[in-house]
Parts: structure tokens; C-alpha cells; sequence
């Protein structure tokens, strides 16, 4: 079994709760757990602490494999060592000795779904008792007596002819349940280098460190996430989205909305791609419960209120065992941005307010609500394979 760990605690100095504070707007932690949970070759995912607002953070990210680790007040100190809480939660947990420990840092954020596989691939490939991962840098070292460490300054080499050297970026290590029990070490043995690109040697423990770490996360991670994110459920919003956000009435008082039969076959086409969708608004009537019958949706969200949109694609999550991220919506109007900037793809009409069409990310659409932006969404999402 391959486990991974990941030690996460309230106290930190430097960035108070840094490790469910927002990053590139997620909490820092999630980065870690997203990529782990992606892992077909991660079968468990632990996270120790000792902090119930972390609880509550990694348990509504919805992930299958996550589970918390109460750690012991003790080990939960300035001064406590990642060995004494990785031993502590071995002694206390019935594990093989043959099974497969992954220690990951909440705090570099930058590692990837592809670098834990392609790591313990290269692990077992080398039949290496322990792993760890580094970056090569290609700077000049010296020491206090003014002696160059890794280089001749009488001869000194072009940046493309130097080997450099590899440093421990901190990013993850792998060992055997075993090995650990035996050295109280997260190392042993014969040890293989898995080698990172040269910007994850970042590691968050100041505030500029914090500030750098975005900024590489938005420009080597973040556009390739946004990429290749796999969409799994396609909500809507209605009024000025489904509907031109008219408000019309026959000559008996009754009210009427008109939707697009572009937008209809649009879910039908998701239907038969095997997507979920659903209609989440604020207002409740008996119009929209009939459109959301003749459309097929899965899951049909009215009166939620003005802040409720988010705590009900939450809810809806939870029941497919699937999380935000991999979630597309559409709406307009401000009511419907605190979910747009949770989701893993949001857009809005072309005629959405201007706070929603101003939000980063999200797509603007050409065609107006009620006039075929949600057809228009999901042709896109097909085109570029996210569904």
C-alpha cells in the first residue's frame, strides 16, 4: 500500500494558519492533497494535526482518499520534528512493513500529480530503500574561508556546460514503513534523487517566500491546471443565464420566463457525455421547476438565498464524491460569484454585471443570457476536452 502523510499544524509564527490561508485561491493545503488524490498510485492520504478549523478546511475539499490524523499535542510544538510525529502516527496505526510512505510538505505547494507518480516509479525501478526530491541549481558556492565549493574561478564554466549541483527542495520523500520503524528516520539506506524543476525549490516559510510561490504557481502550474482539468458536473444559474433575465407577465398576472432551445439540447449533450448537471437560483417557482424537468437535470437547487449557491454546489459535491474543481458554472450577476471563483471553470454571459465579467479567469462569453451562452459553454468545454 502506498501511504502518503502530511503533516499540517495551527501554530506557525512567521504566517499565522499558513497552511489553510488562501493560495491562488484554494488553502495552501489543498494543492498537495489535489495532486495526491489524482494519484492513481496514492492509496491513502493522511493529514496529522492538531488544529480543528484545518479539520474543517480538509474535510470539505470532499476528497475520497483523505483522512485525518489527531496528532499528539506534544508533537505538535515548535520545537517537534517531523520523525517524531511521522513515528508517532506509525506506532499508532497498523501498517506493513512493506508498505510505502510518502512524507508531504503542505508547504510546497508546487508538486504535482505527475512528479509523485513518476517518483515512485523511479523508486521501485532503482530499488532504492528511500527517496527524496531536489532541483539542480547551477549556481557558485563558496565557503567563509572564501574557497569556491563546486567550481574552478580560474576556469569557470559556461551555465550551459556546468553540471551544477542538487539541492533538497523538500518537496516530498519516500520510504518503506519498515525503514522508518528501524532508522527513526524519514531517510535510509540506499537513497535515489527524483530531480524537480528548478522553480519548486521554493518552500513557504516567510512572507516573501508566500509572494514568490504564487507568482511561479501561477505561471508553471496553474495554466496547465486550468488546461487539463476534467469537468465531472455543469451547473446553471437562471435568471439573466438560462433566461434574458426578463420579467414578463401574461394579462392574468402570471409570470413568464423565456429560455433557449439551443441551451436545452446543450444539456442534452452532457446528459449523453455522461455529466451531471444542475440549476442552482435564488428565486423559487414553479416555471423553473418545469424547465429543470424538461431538461433532465440531476439536481435542481431553488431559493437557495443570496449566499447560498456556493454551500449548495458543495452539498451536490459531496453526493458524487467529487470537488469543486473539477465543477463548471455560468452565471451573471454577483450572487453567483463566490461559487464562479470556487469552481474549476466559470463563465458568464456576455451581458453578465461587470464585477463578474472583471473576475480573473473566468470566461466571457459572446452570446447574452437567454440567448444560447449556456450551449455556447458547454461547445466550448467539449472543444477544449474538459468534458
Amino acid at each position: 500500500m502506498n501511504i502518503a502523510f502530511i503533516p499540517v499544524r495551527c501554530g506557525s509564527k512567521s504566517i499565522p494558519f499558513k497552511n489553510i490561508k488562501e493560495f491562488c485561491k484554494k488553502p495552501l493545503v489543498y494543492w498537495n492533497l489535489k495532486a495526491l488524490q489524482d494519484s492513481l498510485n496514492i492509496d491513502k492520504i493522511y493529514v496529522a494535526t492538531d488544529c480543528n478549523e484545518i479539520k474543517e478546511v480538509v474535510n470539505s475539499f470532499n476528497f475520497s482518499k483523505v483522512l485525518i490524523y489527531d496528532r499528539d499535542k506534544e508533537n505538535a510544538t515548535d520545537t517537534s520534528s517531523t520523525e517524531d510525529v511521522m513515528l508517532e502516527f506509525i506506532k499508532k496505526n497498523s501498517f506493513l512493513d512493506n508498505d510505502t510512505f510518502i512524507l508531504v510538505q503542505a508547504t510546497s505547494p508546487l508538486t504535482q500529480t505527475d512528479d509523485f507518480d513518476k517518483a515512485l516509479k523511479q523508486y521501485k525501478e532503482e530499488k532504492a530503500d528511500s527517496l527524496l526530491t531536489c532541483i539542480r541549481t547551477k549556481r557558485f558556492f563558496w565557503n567563509k574561508e572564501a574557497k569556491p565549493l563546486n567550481y574552478n574561478y580560474k576556469n569557470r564554466p559556461r551555465r550551459q556546460d556546468f553540471e551544477g549541483l542538487l539541492m533538497e527542495n523538500g518537496a516530498f520523500y519516500i520510504n518503506t514503513i519498515g525503514n522508518i520503524k528501524k532508522d527513526k528516520n524519514r531517510l535510509s539506506g540506499k537513497i535515489s534523487i527524483y530531480e524537480m524543476p528548478e522553480y519548486t525549490a521554493i518552500e513557504i516559510d516567510e512572507e516573501d517566500d508566500w509572494i514568490i510561490a504564487q507568482k511561479l504557481m501561477e505561471k508553471y502550474i496553474l495554466k496547465e491546471f486550468k488546461e487539463n482539468k476534467k469537468i465531472k458536473l455543469f451547473l446553471s444559474d437562471v435568471d439573466g443565464t438560462l433566461t434574458d433575465a426578463g420579467m414578463y407577465y401574461d394579462i392574468y398576472g402570471n409570470e413568464l420566463k423565456k429560455f433557449n432551445t439551443h441551451d436545452g439540447k446543450g444539456f442534452e449533450l452532457l446528459r449523453n457525455a455522461g455529466i451531471k448537471t444542475g440549476i442552482i437560483t435564488s428565486e423559487e417557482t414553479k416555471i423553473v421547476e418545469n424547465r429543470a424537468k424538461k431538461l433532465k437535470v440531476d439536481y435542481l437547487y431553488q431559493g437557495v438565498g443570496f449566499k447560498g449557491k456556493l454551500e449548495a454546489a458543495k452539498e451536490i459535491c459531496k453526493k458524487e464524491n467529487i470537488s469543486l474543481d473539477e465543477v463548471a458554472y455560468i452565471g451573471d450577476d454577483i450572487n453567483c460569484k463566490e461559487l464562479l471563483e470556487n469552481v474549476g471553470i466559470a463563465a458568464c454571459p456576455a451581458d453578465a454585471l461587470n464585477e463578474i465579467k472583471e473576475m480573473k479567469s473566468i470566461i466571457k462569453l459572446t452570446k447574452n443570457g437567454g440567448y444560447g451562452a449556456v450551449r455556447e459553454f458547454i461547445e466550448l468545454l467539449f472543444k477544449k476536452s474538459k468534458v
